[in-house]
């Protein structure tokens, strides 16, 4: 514990550097912009663009210039991502790169013992949704398979497809007009149906 507190304290003293973001072009950034400035932003970068894009110039371009002892600056959570392990993934690769986090309005900075306890609980609760999303998933799969339903997409060749293709092959339709009526590739019609089974 003495080591951690020893650590902050010897972390160089950096720069807030802002980062914003709407999610269209119709929608203005003024409001965070000003809240960043007031609170000391001398570099701001910003997106528009929608919060589950991952190309993001602007969020790419702040994390380059993040340096060791500088805050990754934003005015709401939902302004850096819409999801919780999102959030938690990137503040965790900012405090491996000795960068903190604040969120202006939501009163969260990562500098605090309380910032850093918050952050905790969302990678908790992130850990707990993930876990569920795969409980979920399993528990799905297998009510389907009791149900005689299998994963994976669905089949390009029902029966009756199946049926029709075999009918129009030993009455001598080519198979590329067979697979062209059926609205299947080649392939697709030799693999399910071998050369065995055409006659």
């Amino acid at each position: 514990m003495a080591t951690a507190r020893a650590a902050r304290k010897s972390k160089p003293q950096g720069l807030p550097i802002g980062y914003a973001r709407v999610s269209t072009d119709d929608q203005n950034l003024t409001l965070q912009l000003d809240a960043l400035k007031k609170d000391g932003c001398t570099r701001v970068f910003t997106d528009k663009a929608g919060g589950a894009r991952l190309d993001r110039p602007g969020l790419n371009d702040a994390l380059s210039h993040l340096r060791a002892g500088d805050t990754l600056v934003v005015w709401k959570l939902d302004r850096l991502g819409r999801s919780v392990k999102g959030l938690v993934d990137l503040v965790n690769t900012l405090e491996s790169r000795e960068v903190d986090f604040r969120c202006l309005t939501d009163g969260i900075d990562t500098r605090t013992p309380a910032g850093r306890f918050f952050f905790h609980i969302m990678a908790s609760l992130a850990e707990m949704e993930r876990e569920l999303i795969v409980e979920r998933t399993r528990a799905g799969l297998a009510a389907a398979r009791m149900l005689g339903r299998i994963g994976g997409r669905k089949r390009r060749m029902t029966d009756n497809k199946i049926k029709a293709a075999r009918r129009l092959l030993t009455g001598g339709t080519p198979p590329r007009d067979v697979a062209e009526n059926l609205g299947v590739s080649v392939p697709t019609l030799y693999r399910w149906l071998p050369a065995s089974a055409r006659t």
